[in-house]
């Protein structure tokens, strides 16, 4: 039987964590020793949102590299690079139609 496990890729060093359990506050990164349960590690992380979350009903976190006990806290799937590209397209557009 084939289990596919879940791989968690650091904002910081774009280094690859396989998973075997959920990421809790404490955890880091072993290339970069950075925290992996931050915004910059979540799904719902938009630099380009209100409060850079897309989720509504979250707290707003002064610093996003920081760990926190988020409750709305979702692994991004991929790496960081592959999000970035897509918050540039979508502030190039926002820009055309800026006056």
């Amino acid at each position: 039987m084939d289990v596919t496990k879940k791989r968690l890729y650091c904002w910081s060093c774009n280094f690859e964590i396989v998973l075997i359990d959920k990421v809790v506050r404490e955890d880091t990164c072993p290339g970069c020793d950075k925290y992996l349960r931050c915004c910059k590690n979540c799904r719902f992380w938009d630099p380009m949102a209100h409060n850079q979350c897309r989720e509504n009903l979250t707290e707003y976190v002064p610093d996003r590299e920081k760990a926190n006990f988020c409750a709305s806290f979702e692994i991004r799937e991929g790496a960081l690079g592959a999000s970035d590209e897509a918050a540039k397209a979508k502030a190039r557009l926002e820009a055309l139609f800026k006056k």
